[in-house]
């Protein structure tokens, strides 16, 4: 009998890995889109500030991102905005929550250009 339990696993890893370089590299791309430095995306909280720049909302909101329960209507608060940056509406912000392994990289390599939004 051979195991195939270690095949499985290297698999699972391998597309896992995809995965997060797929989302590197999308928002790697938003991020220079946005007129930010790209390897922005590759340092720990620093990526949260360029992201709250990018949406025109004070870096002090970090901290409300740390907050249980708050940090999810600011989450979605900050991906609507992304979205609304690029000019998409509110079905393709619903879609970078719900599905964003799809919808970050239809964003990063469409043509929608950035424009900094009003506050």
């Amino acid at each position: 009998m051979e195991n195939y339990s270690t095949g499985y696993g290297t698999g699972i890893m391998v597309f896992y890995l995809l995965l997060v370089v797929l989302m590197i590299v999308s928002y790697w791309r938003i991020f220079t889109k946005a007129n930010q430095p790209g390897w922005a995306i590759l340092i720990p909280i620093y990526n949260l500030i360029v992201l709250l720049n990018i949406v025109k909302k004070p870096w002090w909101w970090l901290f409300l991102l740390l907050i249980p329960l708050i940090n999810i209507i600011f989450a979605i608060i900050i991906t609507y905005r992304l979205a609304l940056s690029f000019g998409k509406g509110v079905g393709f912000a619903i879609g970078l929550i719900f599905l964003p392994i799809i919808f970050l990289p239809i964003l990063a390599f469409d043509n929608s250009t950035y424009t900094p939004l009003q506050d």
